[in-house]
């Protein structure tokens, strides 16, 4: 017959062994995907945000950072967050302008031309955003702007005029209206393909970020970058509302949580990186220049023109949006 002492000690196996088993059940795994590098700062942040979740919730919900579009293209990762192909995702909210012009609000040249006036611009237009997203089965958890935006040439700039028939890297509606408006050529290239396009000639210049160069090493295949400091674009993290609200209370805590610190991190990591990534730039051979004043007044006559365009698309919401951001 078993002793006293042995039946305890079955008891407690048994009991630790039903504890582990619902642990295991209960744990919940999400895929991220992202279409930027492992090392851009968006990536990173990613990640410490996904190792946030997981510390705090002792590893009920664990989720996976897929980078580099390695699981879905950049304007693929919306429709598959919203989908429930992928719980959460991370995309460049420009890319949809053309679905909603609200999404295209940061990409306006010239609008939010700081981080103080991007982080202003943010809270405006999140509220809309959260309406926007809730309509379609999902939630805004936080937004990380990228460094401002200047442009990359293989030749010098000294107006708008040098930019006619150049061939044009566009990745949003935006940035392939202002090729028409300087009269370049535009060619859809994704983030993950940069590099490759202009080791190859398909493209000769865009607007982009510092970080943006540095990660496709574009100081091997191109001379200029102009500080025009034109936008800061912004990524911003969403997730399938049902994903969400299947999560328990504690659980949901640890997300917000998690995503208000990445939002205050990926801020300060976007200001390190525009600085370091300019450095490694004109380390490697690239001239970092400000534009002159004919290029500056010229890019400021597109972002006017681009406004005007938008406020007709956007109607009352783009109105809305614009007044409280000029307040």
């Amino acid at each position: 017959m078993p002793s006293k002492r042995h039946l305890i000690r079955s008891f407690i196996a048994a009991a630790a062994f039903a504890v582990a088993g619902a642990a295991a059940q209960a744990q919940v795994k999400w895929d991220l995907p992202a279409a930027y590098p492992a090392t851009n700062f968006h990536t990173v942040n990613l990640t410490d945000f996904a190792n946030d979740i997981d510390k705090a919730t002792g590893g009920k919900l664990k989720i996976t950072v897929h980078a580099n579009a390695s699981l879905f293209k950049a304007p693929e990762i919306k429709r598959a967050v919203q989908g429930g192909q992928a719980q959460i995702g991370e995309i460049l909210l420009v890319n949809f302008q053309n679905e909603w012009p609200i999404f295209g609000a940061d990409g306006m040249p010239f609008l939010a031309d700081s981080y103080d006036e991007a982080m202003k611009l943010w809270r405006v237009q999140k509220p809309m955003l959260e309406k926007k997203l809730a309509e379609q089965g999902m939630m805004v958890l936080y937004a990380v702007p990228w460094p401002p935006q200047g442009i990359y040439s293989k030749k010098p700039l000294a107006s708008a005029a040098d930019l006619k028939g150049l061939k044009w890297r566009a990745y949003s509606p935006a940035t392939s209206r202002i090729a028409e408006l300087v009269g370049a050529q535009p060619v859809t290239v994704q983030a993950a393909e940069v590099s490759q396009a202009f080791a190859t000639g398909v493209t000769e210049s865009m607007m982009s970020s510092g970080s943006t160069g540095w990660d496709a090493k574009l100081h091997e295949h191109v001379k200029y970058w102009y500080d025009t400091q034109a936008w800061l674009p912004k990524n911003a993290v969403i997730v399938n509302k049902a994903a969400f609200d299947a999560l328990d209370a504690p659980t949901k805590a640890a997300v917000m949580k998690a995503a208000a610190d990445a939002e205050v991190r990926g801020l300060a990591a976007s200001k390190k990186a525009n600085t370091e990534s300019l450095d490694k730039l004109k380390g490697g051979g690239m001239q970092i220049l400000p534009p002159s004043p004919q290029l500056k007044a010229d890019m400021k006559k597109v972002g006017d023109t681009m406004l005007k365009e938008w406020l007709d698309k956007a109607g009352a919401d783009g109105k809305a949006l614009i007044d409280a951001f000029n307040k």
